[in-house]
């Protein structure tokens, strides 16, 4: 493998790490395992801090096909808690209103996921790296400032409810680039006429990479030892 001419990577991210924590852990790793001062290394997609699961990282040349894995077909696996919403529609603040589920049903539920899938209209959340006046749109909402973003235009092509324990149900979505499932758990809260928030999201697969072909990052050390080897 020759890193510095171009690689891919899959990772899954842990919980609470940044995707640019894990590109910086990596790159630092990976400059010092080569002896290099600088090495090119981007992410294909962001994942939240409170999402794990597949993340795709391109070294040197290889960062050209970052747009092509970006455009893919993701999977995720989401649990979203119904009642509760948040700012960040996750956990990443606190719970700011509490809304009755005592009407919902496992029936209704699955009836408000039928209406989500196909071509949609999502606004995406506030905590997020939209771009709004130059400045992406997280900029403005960690400063308590309104932040008004245009709806988009995505597909989700497929919703499995796949637990529902009552407040709390899991989800599989299957979508295309630029879906927020933190904007659609908000969404399926409204839609059951309550509220709702993600309490956990794994991203399962991007394209054809899914999850037992990702590297851990415990494992990053003894991978590169391994490749650096075969290259010498």
């Amino acid at each position: 493998m020759n890193f510095e001419e171009g690689e891919i990577v899959y990772f899954d991210k842990p919980l609470d790490w940044t995707s640019f924590d894990l590109v910086n852990k990596f790159r630092y790793k990976l400059s010092k395992k080569l002896g290099v001062k600088k090495i090119k290394v981007g992410h294909a997609g962001t994942l939240d801090p409170k999402a794990t699961g597949v993340m795709i990282l391109c070294t040197g040349r290889a960062t050209k096909r970052i747009d092509e894995f970006q455009g893919q077909t993701k999977e995720y696996i989401a649990t979203l808690k119904l009642g509760e919403t948040t700012p960040s529609y996750d956990l990443e603040k606190a719970v700011d209103a509490v809304y009755p589920t005592e009407h919902i049903t496992r029936e209704m539920v699955e009836n408000a996921l039928k209406k989500f899938t196909g071509s949609i209209e999502q606004v995406p959340p506030a905590f997020s790296a939209c771009k709004l006046d130059g400045k992406r749109a997280y900029e403005f909402a960690r400063k308590g400032r309104e932040v008004a973003l245009k709806a988009k235009t995505l597909v989700i092509d497929e919703i499995e409810l796949m637990e529902c324990a009552l407040p709390v149900i899991k989800i599989r979505v299957v979508c295309s680039k630029g879906t927020y499932i933190r904007a659609l758990a908000r969404d399926i809260g409204e839609a059951l006429n309550s509220g709702a928030h993600l309490i956990a999201l794994q991203r399962t697969r991007v394209g054809n990479v899914t999850l037992d072909k990702c590297l851990a990052t415990e494992d990053i050390d003894t991978y590169l030892d391994d490749k650096i080897k075969e290259i010498i």
